[in-house]
């Protein structure tokens, strides 16, 4: 295999893994059918290459039109000064 492609394909594969397999699925598929003049294999190849540009697309625009999340603030509760909390105490013994 030609070190071009093979740096091709990984770099594919390691952006979008799923995505990625998908379209190398799909180029196996096409390569095979058409050089063995199955064309069904060709045309299902074929559209699991389409499948996986545009699931791959599809992941583009969602990443951009994301809203940043806000960042949560963290507050006490209101002190209840009529209560007072009971003092702590060392206990040796415990039943």
């Amino acid at each position: 295999m030609n070190p071009l492609f093979a740096k091709l394909f990984r770099v594919i594969y390691r952006k979008e893994p799923v995505s990625g397999f998908i379209l190398l699925l799909g180029i196996t598929d096409a390569l095979l059918g058409s050089f063995q003049g199955r064309w069904s294999l060709f045309s299902l190849g074929l559209v699991i290459v389409i499948t996986a540009v545009l699931m791959r697309w599809l992941q583009g625009q969602r990443s951009v039109s994301t809203v940043p999340k806000k960042s949560a603030r963290y507050r006490l509760p209101p002190s209840t000064a009529a209560i007072p909390l009971p003092p702590l105490t060392n206990k040796k013994h415990y039943r």
